[in-house]
Parts: C-alpha cells; sequence; structure tokens
C-alpha cells in the first residue's frame, strides 16, 4: 500500500477509498507478447478501472509475437528509435513508427512492432482501455508479415 507520499507500486486501493497514486518506472515484467515492459499504470498496481499505460522498449534487433487486445483499444506515442509496425488480416499493412509518432490500434486488430535497428533502443508509452495488463493479449503465433523490408 502506498505511503502518505502516494508512492508505492503494490498497494491497491479499495473503491471506497480513491486515491492518486505515483508508480516508480524499476518495475518490469515479461509480456505474453515476448517483449519487457516496465510497469505503469494498471488494474494491479493502481485499482485502475478503465486504463492501461506503460513503457515499452524494444531493444535493437527485438519484436514482439504477432498478437491482437480483444475488446480493448490501445494508443502508442513513439519516444525514440523506430518501429516497423504491421498489422491488418494477414499482417498485409505496414507503416513505419518514429519517435514522435502516435498509432491507433482499434480493438481486436492483429499487429506487430519490429525493431529492425541494430544499434538503438525504440521506446514508447502504451495505453490501453484494458486495465488489467496482460489479459485481453490474444497471441496469433503462427500469424507473419508477408514480407519484411530489408
Amino acid at each position: 500500500m502506498a505511503g502518505a507520499d502516494g508512492k508505492g507500486g503494490g498497494g491497491v486501493s479499495s473503491p471506497e477509498e480513491p486515491t492518486c497514486r505515483i508508480v516508480t518506472g524499476d518495475q518490469s515484467y515479461m509480456g505474453k507478447q515476448g517483449l519487457s515492459y516496465f510497469a505503469g499504470v494498471s488494474a494491479q498496481n493502481t485499482g485502475a478501472q478503465h486504463l492501461c499505460l506503460h513503457l515499452l522498449v524494444i531493444p535493437p534487433g527485438g519484436r514482439a509475437l504477432p498478437h491482437l487486445h480483444e475488446s480493448h483499444e490501445s494508443a502508442i506515442y513513439l519516444i525514440e528509435g523506430e518501429a516497423d509496425v504491421w498489422w491488418g488480416d494477414g499482417l498485409a499493412q505496414h507503416g513505419v513508427m518514429r519517435a514522435g509518432d502516435f498509432m491507433y490500434i482499434p480493438p481486436g486488430v492483429p499487429h506487430l512492432p519490429v525493431n529492425r535497428s541494430a544499434s538503438q533502443e525504440a521506446r514508447a508509452v502504451i495505453a490501453r482501455t484494458d486495465p488489467n495488463e496482460q489479459e485481453s493479449v490474444v497471441l496469433l503465433p503462427d500469424l507473419e508479415p508477408p514480407s519484411q523490408p530489408a
């Protein structure tokens, strides 16, 4: 439970006691998608009821597993680096996010982020309308993009 200063990642306030929470950025977890996320705001650590907000770092040459989020929207802001993203049926759509770009992902849309850089991380803030960190994640391990540019 958070102390008087409002800090602490483990405590969750009960619905009768809504309060503000400060979550330090030093805790991380491995997501189903195959990448490490820095714990941010979620039902698990703040009692959030309608949103989830995390920091994701994709290492050089790293990629997630193809996946979708059932019934929940996602929004991404790329802070630094570049990320190739494939999405849609068969991952047929492709775009490149650059630092400063935003991306919206509707519920149920398959997507796959990839950091093709050999030397620079891709760092992003991710928000979802699912307050639970991983519950709406559905892996699509057999789905691969039609082609990946060199």
